[in-house]
């Protein structure tokens, strides 16, 4: 057994991965921890694998991937013991989408160690599978209003892949990630590769945000030829909205921040029509710590009439989430679509 190998348990036996068509497979990946503004990659995944048809492919070791000090796991304690522990996964999945087409997802904690066994061991399972396309799902907070449309910058090894979606203009260099160093090393090893990452309301990073999980899957649809349903975070998308436009109503300068990077937004659109650089740069626009200073207080006037530590934002239902936001999105809570 190889190095790879024993990083993974593959289950048996191996489910049916071709398409009716004799194609193989796509891969969506989506992992959970650096590039999740939102967390949007984790409403994604989280809907895929409770909307469709899901199995069981491989469990990834998480004891030689994850750095539990650095990321600790929560365990609940009731009363006088522990009564659970949220242990981390990080998993293989194969799934068939509404019109019967399987796919893998591989979803869950992203690695801390060990990123280039972790990658060569995936790479291997997709090529055992007949992998024909890899899609990443990525979501980055950026200084743009909720109440515009979300973009999306599109990257692939294959250029065709994402003609007429949004690219970045220019060089830079970002901090690396599992799932860009995924993307990267699959198209070194001349296989499609394309992932997606969705501009998230900076303000709203840390709070579930329905609308950008749509917005990676319509884009995963579309290039992985997939027929996805995605009515539940629609409609917990527009619960969202109303929410946020309620708590920021009666706030004058939470609201103003927001009315100025509409402004920006909407000049910089009318400016470029073809868009390449997914921010203005009007000297207007306000910078990323007025904004997170506006919503600290924002946050801090909630906590004060008892919404939670941390400044959390109350739900639809009470006073208060304690989830550091609007409420945690479950396809599965009653009416398939509301936040709780």
């Amino acid at each position: 057994m190889d190095e790879q190998s024993r990083m993974y348990e593959l289950e048996f036996p191996a489910p049916q991965l071709t398409s009716p068509e004799g194609e193989g497979p796509v891969l969506v990946h989506g992992l959970e921890g650096f590039a999740d503004a939102g967390h949007a990659v984790r409403l994604a995944t989280t809907h895929l694998r409770e909307s469709l048809e899901t199995e069981l492919v491989a469990s990834f070791a998480v004891d030689e991937l994850i750095d539990y000090r650095s990321r600790r796991p929560l365990m609940t304690f009731k009363a006088d013991h522990f009564s659970d522990y949220a242990e981390p996964e990080l998993n293989l999945y194969a799934l068939i989408d509404e019109a019967g087409t399987p796919f893998l997802l591989l979803a869950g904690a992203e690695p801390d160690l060990k990123w280039e066994r972790f990658i060569t061991a995936v790479r291997l399972l997709a090529e055992q599978f007949g992998v024909r396309r890899t899609i990443g799902l990525n979501a980055i907070p950026m200084a743009i209003p909720h109440t515009r449309p979300l973009a999306v910058t599109a990257h692939s090894t294959n250029k065709d892949l994402i003609a007429g979606h949004h690219r970045w203009s220019g060089e830079l260099q970002v901090p690396a990630g599992v799932s860009s160093l995924l993307e990267y090393r699959m198209g070194q090893h001349g296989h499609e590769s394309v992932g997606f990452s969705v501009h998230v309301p900076h303000y709203l990073a840390q709070t579930d945000y329905p609308a950008a999980a749509e917005t990676l899957l319509t884009n995963v649809a579309e290039v992985g030829g997939l027929e996805l349903s995605l009515q539940a975070l629609g409609e917990a998308a527009a619960r969202v909205r109303e929410q946020i436009d309620e708590h920021i109503e009666d706030n004058a300068e939470v609201l103003g921040v927001v009315h100025a990077l509409e402004r920006q937004y909407d000049s910089y659109v009318a400016a470029q029509e073809q868009q390449t650089s997914p921010l203005p740069t009007d000297e207007s626009l306000p910078t990323g710590e007025e904004i997170g200073a506006e919503f600290e207080r924002f946050l801090a006037e909630y906590d004060r009439r008892g919404a939670g530590p941390g400044g959390d934002l109350p739900g639809p239902d009470d006073g208060g989430t304690g989830d550091g936001g609007f409420g945690e999105f479950d396809p599965d809570d009653g009416d398939d679509s509301a936040p709780r």
